[in-house]
């Protein structure tokens, strides 16, 4: 989230809850850490402790922190599509060479 959203959620909980203190060093301290979290999911998180609780939040009450782009999951996309691509008979014969790899690999061991 950016700076003014930020402001946004301190000034929403200041207006929720009127004995919440909130100090210029204090306010700065708790922009710093809402700056590296989601808007929206913080919000929704504010709207639902408010919801069950008279007293202000904590910013660990409603942190949410945008989620991080999964790497293997889109490595595992990207093979799926290049598999999809390969004939039947390639992948059945892959099938056959590797399960005599693995018959010849047992035997030996036994």
């Amino acid at each position: 989230m950016n700076r003014q959203e930020a402001v946004d959620i301190l000034e929403t909980i200041k207006l929720l809850y009127p004995k919440y203190e909130l100090t210029m060093e204090k306010g700065n301290i708790l922009i710093r850490i809402l700056e590296q979290m989601d808007y929206r999911l913080v919000m929704e998180n504010l709207t639902n402790y408010v919801a069950r609780s008279p007293f202000p939040p904590t910013i660990a009450d409603i942190a949410a922190y945008p989620s991080e782009d999964n790497v293997n999951l889109e490595q595992m996309k990207i093979w799926r599509e290049e598999a999809s691509r390969v004939p039947d008979s390639m992948k059945k014969g892959f099938l056959e060479a590797l399960t005599n790899l693995v018959r010849s690999y047992v035997v030996q061991v036994v």
